[in-house]
């Protein structure tokens, strides 16, 4: 038994040259361990990707690790426990909230999706679909989550010569995300693997900036923005604080398209500290989806990982997003009654890019009018009709529906919940001895320009990752 060869191996199968998908198997001696299960998300012919079996058997896991809610790191959690796996995963407890609320909605357009393409499957003597899971898969699901908060050490499993504690440390992402700190042992050997999750980006409204380690053997990082530099913050609040003052004596409605978590979130608390400044007063403001709502309660919930400037508002003001005008929109009708509203309105509904949710019913109803203003918050990918918006269109379809833009359309850079470029590598300076990086959750452009600051400026040993190649940590 001594004289076996140890055994310490890392592989990426998922957010492997893509953003999409995280899923990596770490395997130490005989225990192998999962950190993230993400589905993969973007074109037609990639989701159709997770209708594939994994590339391990799901029943030999001994433990998942899950650095945040987000679907993309946590959606293929349920056909996980589908297919086999009998194990805990462990998280962030305000993870697991999250991942009740993104998950179930997860499961339920997958649902909906399938239904209606069975529909048109049926029509051409076709055989059905399955949904990639149901609500009682993820019911399944929300019972193996054994949580932790940030510092606290938990091993997650252990046999005759291996072992594996975890440590989450606060990723400044979104609510709950974390990076995971993995102390491995077999036999004599030892190493430390630190994976970032998704690192949050520096002076971000609301929560903590991304705690810093020293020590790492091997890391594996997240690189979405490897290429890019945001816009700073400062800039970001004066572009902001300029649309402000050009919606003063504007009579049309308001329309900022958000994402559900953090995105809609940070924009309500700018606007609570703001509100006297920015005139907001004389407006209805609107949060109209279930999902945000939902997720605005279980930031009210976490105070404790507030930043400073939050946790300073809160003390004074007794709430983080209170504004005597602020309405929740929950059910269909209060989101109809919104649109027959002709002017004083400020709508935040999903989703972010316009490609879905109740987003698209303001966006009918007021896209035409000259004094309709619409807010782009984020990054719109190629072919969402938020890109079509951004970039002028004079008219764009919806529900086969041709509608004339007559509205002005703003953007806002720099509200971004991912570090940049330079954030990541600030993370990354912390680290006392230089550790070689793996680089994942990225386009292969963005993964491959960090990989070049990290040589040129750190020596770093970086590479970016294969699908479903396996890195000997103990000889990386």
């Amino acid at each position: 038994m001594a004289n076996e060869p140890k055994h310490m191996k890392l592989t990426s199968y998922g957010a492997a040259g893509e953003v999409t998908g995280s899923c990596h198997l770490l395997e130490v001696g005989d225990k192998r361990i999962l950190l993230d299960c993400g589905l993969i998300q973007g074109r037609r012919k990639d989701e159709l990707r997770n209708h594939d079996p994994f590339p391990f058997e799901p029943a030999l896991l001994d433990a998942v690790v899950l650095s945040h809610a987000h679907i993309d790191h946590s959606g293929r959690l349920p056909i996980l426990i589908r297919q086999g796996f009998k194990g805990k995963i462990y998280t962030h407890e305000a993870s697991a909230d999250l991942a009740t609320i993104l998950l179930k909605d997860s499961a339920y357009l997958n649902q909906r999706d399938v239904a209606y393409r069975n529909k048109r499957r049926a029509r051409k003597g076709k055989p059905p679909l399955q949904a990639l899971y149901e609500q009682a898969d993820v019911e399944e699901t929300l019972t193996r989550f054994s949580t932790l908060r940030f510092g606290e050490q938990q091993t997650i499993t252990t046999g005759v010569t291996t072992g594996v504690t975890i440590t989450l440390h606060d990723a400044g992402h979104i609510l709950g995300s974390a990076m995971v700190e993995l102390q491995l042992s077999e036999g004599d050997e030892q190493r430390t693997l630190v994976f970032s999750g998704d690192l949050g980006h520096r002076g971000a409204p609301i929560l903590k900036d991304f705690h810093r380690l020293k020590h790492a053997d091997f890391v594996l990082m997240e690189s979405t923005y490897g290429d890019r530099v945001h816009r700073s913050w400062d800039k970001t609040f004066d572009e902001v604080s300029e649309i402000a003052e050009r919606l003063r004596g504007v009579n049309g409605n308001v329309l900022i398209p958000a994402f559900s978590v953090g995105r809609s979130q940070m924009i309500l608390y700018m606007f609570a500290r703001y509100f006297e400044q920015w005139d907001l007063g004389r407006w209805k403001i609107f949060l109209d989806s279930p999902m945000a709502i939902e997720a605005t309660e279980l930031y009210l919930k976490y105070t404790r990982l507030y930043d400073d400037a939050a946790a300073q508002f809160y003390e004074e003001h007794g709430a983080l997003l209170s504004m005597p005008n602020l309405h929740f929109s929950k059910t269909a009708d209060q989101s109809r009654a919104i649109n027959a509203m002709e002017s004083g309105a400020i709508v935040l509904a999903g989703s972010g890019m316009c490609t879905g949710g109740r987003i698209m019913h303001h966006l009918k109803h007021n896209l035409w009018r000259k004094d309709c203003h619409v807010v782009i918050s984020g990054y719109q990918s190629m072919g969402s009709l938020g890109r079509k918006l951004v970039e002028g269109a004079p008219t764009v379809k919806l529900w086969g529906e041709k509608i004339r833009v007559a509205a002005t359309i703003h953007t806002v850079g720099g509200l971004s919940a991912h570090a940049d470029q330079e954030g990541m590598l600030e993370w990354y300076s912390h680290f006392d001895s230089r550790p070689p990086v793996l680089l994942v959750h990225g386009e292969q452009r963005a993964s491959e320009a960090l990989a070049v600051r990290l040589r040129k400026d750190y020596g770093a040993r970086a590479n970016v990752a294969v699908p479903g190649k396996t890195t000997d940590l103990l000889n990386p």
